[in-house]
């Protein structure tokens, strides 16, 4: 990856390898178009849960690709994320909307 991170407590020294290495890990995961939890992609990564939670809000921006990473509701406060690659978003979108 050679996006910057960003956001008041980064230290690019200390931490641009670890952020990379969760952000390569979940998109890997996630690529297969799978839903899954939080709770999940931390069982397969090793990843906490909340490091997975900002690398999927990292996914969404241009400079890391992009992606759009879907969310959809299960209960009790408990959500399940699924990512689909730039490309194959908007081939989706056009077979939808004809």
């Amino acid at each position: 990856m050679t996006a910057h991170f960003d956001g008041t407590t980064y230290d690019a020294p200390r931490d641009h390898g670890r952020l990379s290495a969760q952000l390569i890990a979940v998109r890997d995961l996630m690529l297969d178009g799978e839903w899954r939890t939080l709770a999940l992609v931390e069982a397969t990564t090793g990843h906490p849960q909340a490091s997975i939670s900002a690398r999927l809000r990292d996914l969404r921006k241009e400079k890391f690709g992009r992606y759009t990473v879907e969310r959809r509701y299960l209960g009790d406060g408990l959500y399940e994320y699924r990512v689909t690659a730039p490309e194959l978003s908007a081939l989706l979108a056009e077979v939808e909307h004809g």
